[in-house]
């Protein structure tokens, strides 16, 4: 039997037409283009080589790569954080510790965010400091771009659309309406950088997660690996991410992809994540009580969710989002990614929770609206495209041309970031006025070990950061700030700055409902004295005159700095009478807030817990009526201060000791029993023989935290080795 096969031959005067549906692919130069096109903007704008034209330098040598100290806002005192960890707590073993860098000692990356400054870190091996530090500030805004694109990819979208998105959520970073509330580059300029991080890691996760239920996937670990490293960069990003997935799981499929990622997330960051929850839950943090934003519409000042340049984006986004609802696209998780967020934003002032800054919530709901409203332009070329005769050029011109409305829209709109770059980038050292900054820090570096108070003042900002001298602790290890970052980090921070109302002209007084006594040198140096504080460092005439009033001894003169030496004073006290134990019920802020505010009597302490045999009172002043007094001359000498361990030696064993460092539960006495926590936010011991040692030690917090990371993480290891060795099996079978 023959077979013949018939061949049909087209002329070469009628070539076949090739047809192009809407999903068929569009030159994969253009998608590149399309997602490097704002990622190259971002990191032209943040390496600080683009200026604008009005300052008449439109082209600078990159900032980015100049070795110095990066400064602004926040920023100029996170330059501490990975030098303390490079320094103190990793060569101890450890990546959450204690340093004495600030408020008295304060917890390290307890609550705080230990990713960023680890790659610090570890960049820093092969790069200058300030280099690596600056790389790794805009890391988070240079992968956003890239990071969209992969998220409405994984939504299902076609590349273009992909690729137009891309450029709307790069563009969502040049907002300038705010510069606070994280994921753009100005709050990454303020210090919010750890927030960029954990925000682009967000939609990263999101979009994971979306992909792996559309395709039934199932587990997968990607997706528990990436909520690892989002929480490990921010709390924030984590909870509203978590949130946005919750639909999900009413989805086949659902609840077995979404939940194991939530448990693998944990899991690896429990190391962290456990010991973060039990000392929030403990009360070990300070509660700023933040002001929220109530404002709606606007350029108010702090930020609306309606800013003036954000109105078109969210109508054009509002569009978006009906038109993927009415396709039924699989979009529910990005919407409630967006909307979500505002629903708070207006939600948590009336639940009066002013632990979570409501305008914290406001990046989402502005980059869903920029991320949908890309959408809107790709879903708009792919119609005109689809209905068109010459499609693929259609598609490719109608791409190019939504991307380049928003790419103009964008430009035309950047004003302040190029500054705002030039500022923190340029460094202290970059500063016309580093040279007073620098002699300040020289004669606080030869003065004889102690802590410093400066006087707090706005003006302050033209070295850089009005946080400036939160650094003296950076320029000369053995002279701590009292004042720091990581306001809620410690339990001292409220009694602080009343401290810093009661010497400075011009205070802050960040920390809402604390009744503030105003400027009074007197009573200051009461209050400094209790925290062992050894130089007080004036700013204005006012903060001068009055030190020298107050008979302190003038130290040296860096103008327009003055540093005095304030009255001698010990870490360890021993107890005149014997302290009382707080037993009104509540939170023991309250009182330790009265008891500090009756300097008078300051030398009656007052204790959440103690002893069995000491007095409990139920009203702060009812200590005065107890008289307990030691009959006692007790000497402390070989007083020995470091980042994790206390040691003094005592003539007076059994008398309670007042021990100048901020308490915290982490903290074992040898040698003694307690620590009890004190009021203000010391610590109290009772000595059980002449040598006393306190030391920061794990808890069972650390360790089981500890243990759970290393147990997810072996577990990992072991789950790739048999999904290779598997795969390897399967392979040599099918051979």
């Amino acid at each position: 039997m023959v077979t013949t096969t018939a061949r049909i031959t087209v002329p070469e005067s009628a070539p076949p037409r090739r047809t192009l549906t809407p999903h068929q692919p569009v030159p994969t130069w253009l998608i590149v283009a399309l997602v490097a096109v704002p990622t190259l903007l971002v990191v032209l704008i943040m390496s600080g080589t683009l200026g604008t034209i009005g300052t008449g330098s439109l082209i600078r040598f990159p900032q980015l790569l100049v070795a110095n100290t990066p400064t602004g806002g926040d920023m100029g005192a996170h330059v501490l954080l990975p030098q303390v960890l490079a320094d103190s707590l990793l060569p101890s073993g450890r990546i959450l510790g204690w340093s004495n860098a600030w408020y008295a000692g304060f917890p390290v990356l307890y609550f705080y965010f230990p990713l960023p400054a680890l790659t610090i870190v570890l960049l820093d091996v092969v790069l200058p400091y300030g280099v690596a530090f600056k790389l790794v500030t805009i890391a988070g805004l240079v992968a956003l771009p890239f990071v969209t694109y992969l998220l409405v990819r994984m939504l299902g979208y076609s590349r273009p659309i992909g690729g137009v998105a891309a450029i709307a959520g790069g563009m969502f970073l040049f907002m300038e309406s705010y510069s606070i509330f994280g994921g753009n580059i100005k709050s990454t300029l303020a210090g919010e950088f750890s927030f960029s991080w954990s925000f682009a890691l967000s939609i990263l996760y999101l979009g994971v997660v979306v992909r792996d239920v559309r395709q039934a996937r199932g587990w997968t670990p990607l997706a528990g690996i990436l909520l690892a490293l989002t929480a490990l960069a921010h709390i924030v990003p984590t909870i509203i991410v978590v949130l946005a997935t919750v639909p999900l799981l009413f989805k086949k499929n659902g609840p077995r992809t979404v939940a194991p990622s939530w448990i693998l997330g944990f899991a690896i960051a429990a190391f962290w994540a456990l010991p973060l929850g039990l000392r929030v839950w403990g009360g070990m943090t300070t509660d700023m009580g933040w002001a929220p934003v109530t404002n709606i519409l606007g350029d108010a000042s702090p930020g609306t969710p309606l800013p003036g340049e954000f109105i078109p984006i969210a109508v054009l986004g509002g569009v978006g989002m009906i038109w993927a609802m009415l396709r039924r696209d699989d979009v529910a998780a990005l919407v409630w990614l967006t909307l979500l967020p505002l629903a708070g934003y207006f939600i948590l002032p009336r639940l009066g929770v002013t632990v979570l800054y409501n305008a914290r919530l406001l990046p989402y709901w502005y980059f869903g609206m920029f991320l949908f409203a890309g959408i809107a332009l790709g879903l708009g070329a792919t119609e005109v495209a689809r209905r068109s005769a010459l499609r693929r050029p259609v598609l490719i011109g109608g791409t190019v041309l939504a991307g380049l409305v928003l790419l103009t829209a964008t430009i035309a709109n950047i004003h302040d970031v190029p500054g705002w770059v030039k500022w923190n980038f340029e460094g202290y050292e970059g500063k016309a006025t580093y040279p007073e900054y620098q002699a300040l820090m020289g004669q606080i570096d030869r003065l004889p070990p102690g802590r410093v108070m400066w006087e707090a003042n706005n003006e302050m900002n033209k070295y850089g950061t009005p946080m400036a001298l939160m650094l003296t602790g950076y320029w000369s290890e053995e002279h701590p700030s009292m004042e720091g970052l990581f306001f809620e980090s410690s339990l001292t921070t409220p009694f602080h700055f009343l401290n810093a109302s009661e010497v400075s002209d011009r205070p802050s007084n960040p920390v809402r409902g604390l009744e503030y006594n105003g400027f009074d040198m007197e009573r200051g140096i009461t209050h400094l004295g209790l925290y062992d504080v050894a130089y007080y460092v004036s700013f204005t005439e006012r903060g001068a005159d009055a030190a020298r009033v107050a008979g302190l001894d003038e130290m040296a003169v860096a103008p327009p700095w003055t540093i005095f030496a304030l009255p001698d004073s010990d870490l360890v006290d021993v107890a005149s009478f014997e302290p009382t134990v707080w037993g009104g019920g509540g939170d023991f802020l309250e009182p330790a807030l009265e008891w500090y505010d009756d300097v008078a009597n300051l030398d009656r302490w007052l204790v959440e817990t103690g002893p069995a045999d000491w007095t409990t009172v139920a009203a702060v002043e009812d200590r005065l009526a107890i008289h307990a007094p030691y009959q006692t001359n007790g000497v402390v000498s070989n007083v020995v201060l470091e980042d994790h361990r206390i040691s003094f030696t005592t003539t007076a064993v059994g008398v309670p000791h007042l021990v100048k460092v901020s308490y915290f539960p982490n903290w074992q006495a040898d040698g003694a029993d307690g620590p009890y926590r004190a009021a203000p936010s010391l610590m109290v011991v009772v000595p059980t023989q002449e040598n006393v040692v306190l030391e920061f030690r794990n808890t069972a917090a650390e360790n089981i935290g500890t243990a759970v990371t290393v147990f997810a993480l072996v577990g990992l290891v072991a789950y790739a080795y048999l999904l290779r060795r598997e795969r390897r099996e399967r392979e040599r079978t099918t051979t």
